[in-house]
């Protein structure tokens, strides 16, 4: 199994038997916004797998995360 298809494998939670209760409307607030304490992934498959990949608002990873991608997007508007 490559590399890729290992991570790919542990961000679907694939290699787990617990379902954490991803297709829980009560984890989903406004049916977008995934938050599920009890979920170890911070990235998970939308409710619709077609539509991506979103976050678990409820992993502190996630906010670190999306600091970042904001830093890195104003960055270059900073200092131009």
């Amino acid at each position: 199994m490559s590399f890729l298809n290992k991570i790919k494998q542990y961000l679907s939670g694939q290699n787990i038997n617990k379902d954490f209760e991803h297709e829980n409307p009560e984890n989903w607030i406004w049916g977008v916004i995934y938050f599920n304490k009890r979920d170890y992934r911070f990235l998970v498959a939308k409710r619709n797998p077609m539509m991506g990949w979103t976050f678990n608002f409820a992993h502190p990873i996630t906010f670190i995360v999306l600091i970042l991608i904001l830093l890195i997007a104003a960055f270059p508007s900073i200092y131009s």
